[in-house]
């Protein structure tokens, strides 16, 4: 028998990164030896004192039953005492954090509580493929606004037509960025605000790399004014602690949008078990005692791959934050045909600028949640093959 997918997948980009990773299959497959640099999967692991928390937690057979649909009480009291250190906002934890399996699931479910059919949802691109899916599976429609390396990989609100804004529903923005690690500033994100009342927006922060700093600490939407009035936030334990297998994050901010998302999941999943939970406890409660180690191995790594990409002649972009590379390709090559030859020339893996959006071509995407050792080989595997691809 044969089947037709619904117009809702139909509708969907091709998913570049799978095409990849068929490439590098049938390389391994043939013998090479590859270093894969493209999936921004932490290599460092989770922290001890989570790993036995969860051992504790597993065995009690109090943790054995279905999980509240919004979470633990405990969790998210916990989630809203480390958003109070870190940000100094303080939020109702029964009304303003809601429990996730990864910021993920909550992104990819938000757009279902508030768009219809025909409404638009604006969004950065390049961007997390996740925002432009999630409104398809909506039924709305997706407008990209372009960062580029001219405006600092911010986006431009003043240009967008009126007939865009007329129909505009939600705006999601993302920083510390994926892919271009770029970071915003409280002008920009008051300005956010500021626009998303005058238009009736709701505002999606992705802030999922917010703990991956390396200079100035990066900020929350929601500590500014009138934030709590339009904004949403997204965080997730995955980069923050090592922890991306486990599958939990949170979501925070105005208690309607918080409110909207928990009757999608709530219809949707069955919340997140709460032995992830009470691991996930102790990890915020130990908070920068865990992540500034990161920090610091993210810090060196991310040096030598500027550095060594510089000396090979090539651009690259690094705000001081998240663990990505943003690095622009030579004029003579596409991001596919660069990324496609790397893997089968020089053995490594990286990923294609356009993977994230149109805005994404010529570029390519350095992770560096690999070994250092595996880092410098690559770098210099990257090196020598841009002299010729």
């Amino acid at each position: 028998m044969s089947f037709k997918y619904a117009e809702r997948l139909e509708l969907l980009p091709r998913y570049l990164f799978a095409e990849l990773d068929k490439i590098k299959s049938e390389q391994i497959a043939k013998g090479k030896n590859i270093i894969d640099l493209g999936v921004g999967d932490p290599d460092l692991p989770t922290s001890p004192e989570v790993v036995d928390a969860l051992k504790s937690a597993a065995q009690d057979p109090a943790n054995h039953i279905y999980p509240s649909y919004s979470g633990m009480d405990r969790f998210r009291e916990a989630a809203s005492e480390w958003f109070y250190k870190r940000f100094k906002v303080k939020l109702d934890y029964k009304k303003q954090v809601l429990s996730l399996i990864g910021s993920k699931e909550g992104i990819a479910h938000f757009p279902l509580a508030f768009i219809n059919p025909g409404d638009v949802v604006l969004y950065t691109e390049p961007g997390y493929p996740v925002y432009y899916a999630s409104t398809m599976f909506a039924g709305g429609t997706p407008y990209p606004l372009p960062l580029t390396k001219e405006n600092n990989f911010i986006p431009s609100l003043d240009g967008i037509p009126g007939r865009v804004l007329e129909k505009a529903k939600m705006l999601f923005i993302n920083y510390p960025n994926n892919p271009t690690s770029a970071t915003a500033d409280e002008t920009f994100f008051k300005k956010v605000i500021s626009f998303a009342k005058r238009h009736n927006i709701i505002v999606a922060h992705d802030a999922a790399y917010s703990e991956i700093y390396f200079n100035e600490k990066t900020h929350s939407i929601l500590e500014y004014p009138g934030a709590m009035d339009v904004a949403i936030e997204f965080h997730s334990l995955s980069k923050t602690f090592s922890m991306t297998g486990w599958r939990i994050g949170f979501a925070c901010g105005g208690e309607e949008l918080i409110a909207g998302l928990s009757k999608v999941k709530t219809n949707i999943d069955s919340g997140v078990f709460q032995a992830v939970q009470l691991a996930g406890i102790k990890a915020l409660s130990l908070g920068d005692a865990l992540t500034e180690p990161l920090r610091r191995v993210y810090k060196n790594r991310v040096h030598l791959v500027t550095s060594a990409l510089s000396e090979a002649g090539l651009k690259s972009f690094n705000a001081g934050a998240t663990f990505y590379i943003w690095t622009k390709l030579p004029d003579s090559i596409d991001s596919i045909s660069f990324t496609g030859r790397l893997i089968e020339n020089a053995g490594v893996v990286v990923s294609p600028g356009v993977g994230f959006g149109k805005s994404g071509e010529g570029y390519f995407r350095i992770s560096v949640t690999n070994k250092e050792d595996l880092i410098k080989e690559a770098c210099e595997r990257i090196a020598k093959a841009a002299k010729t691809l």
